[in-house]
């Protein structure tokens, strides 16, 4: 197989004939040979429907079910598991990543790349989310062990030996952007233009992008934990320079509320890290299978829901 080519999807039903098309007419004179393993990641429409539909319309593609939504991540590594090609792509299914941009990013891994990035620009943004993502992208240059370039998400090309070191990392907190940079190899750049969906609406909230944003500023160094006793200090300084110039209760009240921050700011990064490593201490799999097509058979380290309703 020359490409497998995986699609986390998550309420999709609507995209899913379009992005066959597109891909059709993509990789149509320029790849061989190639599949598709759609990942539907606890769909509430009709995305499994349309799932088997092409893949019994097409026998380049193929389908996982998961037993309920389980999120981006692990969607991904459900597709790469299942990936069986020399070469393995990840794009998303509403075309904001385009499928014409494949055939150049192959063309560039064959020079002698393992990885090859799509970064898009930020034209067309909001202006909110712009500017949000400059400072997060700053911040992630000075505290993380990896370095993570502005614009480039999840799609790429793989090598099968990159495919295969993403495989072979255990964690159960997955942020592929860091995940993709600390693997390492010669990575090759292609730059588009910001593409806005093709059908639907962003499933992606304020609240998930910040919470994103934590998972990648705490999966690759323990920074946090520094800068947390510092400014502990910094409050208990501040809280003895108020008691000394205030008088009475006020003194003692201005003490307790210092140190009272300190505590409470030092409890919520050491609960970030011990909720990490508690996570990675069950051991639970990353997601459960549901159903599987056309090819039935499960994978090492993957788990199918039963009709008892036990896992096997």
């Amino acid at each position: 197989m020359h490409l497998s080519i995986v699609v986390p999807c998550f309420n999709e039903e609507h995209g899913l004939q379009r992005l066959h098309d597109a891909l059709v007419e993509a990789l149509s004179g320029h790849v061989r040979d190639y599949e598709v393993i759609l990942v539907d990641d606890g769909s509430t429409d009709r995305t499994l429907s349309e799932a088997r539909r092409l893949s019994e319309h097409d026998p380049r593609y193929r389908y996982v079910s998961l037993s309920r939504n389980f999120g981006k991540e692990p969607a991904m590594l459900c597709g790469l598991r299942h990936a069986r090609g020399h070469r393995v792509a990840l794009l998303d299914a509403d075309l904001q990543h385009p499928p014409r941009l494949l055939p150049r990013m192959l063309v560039l891994l064959d020079t002698g790349y393992d990885q090859v990035v799509a970064r898009r620009s930020r034209s067309g943004e909001r202006a909110w989310r712009s500017a949000s993502s400059r400072v997060y992208y700053r911040l992630a240059s000075r505290w993380l062990d990896v370095r993570l370039q502005d614009g480039a998400g999840d799609f790429r090309v793989l090598s099968r030996r990159a495919a295969d070191a993403l495989l072979s990392l255990p964690e159960h907190h997955r942020f592929s952007k860091g995940l993709f940079a600390w693997i390492g190899f010669d990575t090759g750049w292609v730059t588009y233009r910001n593409v806005p969906r093709e059908t639907g609406e962003s499933r992606w909230r304020l609240s998930d992008l910040v919470d994103h944003g934590i998972d990648g500023l705490t999966a690759f160094n323990d920074k946090p934990l520094r800068p947390a006793i510092y400014l502990g200090l910094l409050v208990a300084g501040l809280a003895g320079v108020l008691a000394a110039l205030a008088d009475g209760e006020k003194r003692w009240a201005a003490v307790l509320l210092g140190f009272s921050g300190v505590q409470v700011l030092m409890l919520g990064v050491l609960g970030e890290y011990v909720g990490r490593g508690y996570a990675e201490s069950r051991r639970r799999p990353h997601y459960l299978v549901k159903e599987t097509g056309p090819v039935p058979e499960l994978l090492p380290g993957e788990h199918r829901l039963c009709t008892a309703g036990q896992v096997s």
